[in-house]
């Protein structure tokens, strides 16, 4: 707990801030106390540093566990650097798994936390913003905690001579109530509704153009390919929801 405080106002909070200026907008739309879904679209690795920088209250995130594997002293260090960071563990290898991180995820809103989840499964591969997975919906109707749309932008500007500063602005959206969907958890078309409405918030505050279908589907056929996002885009159908297709995001993929 000391540590997470240690990081946000002495190690990489200031430098975050002096480097990056981060601006945040919307901030009153976060509940000052009590459960909350931060759901966020994923652009980059550091999205979980600058969205915590934005709130006064902690922010836990789902992350997966190769975070906390690896052997000798680097191993360790990083797993006390996520631990003590308020990040908690979940292994997304299977769809038993999958179940397991919505288990957790509704865990920590049960202990009133506000937990950061990013609803795409992976960071964007070309700044899109892609399909989502269908577990927010379901730690929403679970918990009855509300859901508030979250976007992250990097906007780069030219500096003198050439050289180039990232702005980071992160707009909080007005939470989103599911409670007309009570007792309905499990039911995929509902969970499928729900999630694609809060992606739409999502899209709304940043701005960034839909793409229906999964990032990390995306992700594997470019690996697989050496194609461009744009070209696997184009030959993928939008798909069929599937219980794998609930598993949260981790804090980066």
């Amino acid at each position: 707990m000391l540590f997470y405080w240690f990081l946000k106002f002495v190690a990489i909070g200031p430098l975050a801030k002096l480097a990056f200026r981060p601006r945040a907008e919307g901030r009153e739309h976060v509940p000052a106390q009590g459960a909350a879904i931060l759901a966020s679209n994923h652009l980059a690795a550091s999205d979980w540093v600058f969205m915590p920088l934005s709130l006064r209250r902690r922010v836990t995130f789902l992350a997966k566990a190769e975070y906390f594997t690896g052997r000798g002293v680097k191993g360790l260090l990083r797993r006390l650097f996520f631990s003590g960071a308020g990040q908690v563990p979940i292994d997304r290898s299977s769809a038993t798994a999958a179940e397991g991180a919505i288990r957790t995820g509704i865990r920590m809103l049960e202990q009133g936390r506000l937990l950061g989840i990013y609803p795409e499964g992976t960071r964007s591969p070309d700044g899109r913003l892609y399909r989502g997975k269908t577990g927010v919906a379901r730690m929403a109707l679970e918990t009855g905690a509300p859901v508030v749309p979250v976007a992250m932008t990097y906007t780069p500007r030219r500096m003198p001579f050439g050289r180039k500063l990232v702005r980071v602005h992160v707009r909080f959206g007005e939470p989103l109530d599911f409670s007309r969907y009570e007792g309905l958890a499990g039911d995929r078309f509902v969970e499928r509704s729900i999630t694609d409405e809060i992606m739409y918030e999502i899209m709304t505050l940043s701005g960034q153009e839909y793409v229906d279908v999964y990032g990390a589907q995306v992700k594997k056929r470019m690996d697989a390919t050496g194609a461009s996002a744009s070209d696997v885009v184009s030959r993928l159908e939008p798909p069929a929801d599937e219980a794998g297709d609930r598993a949260p995001d981790s804090l980066a993929g």
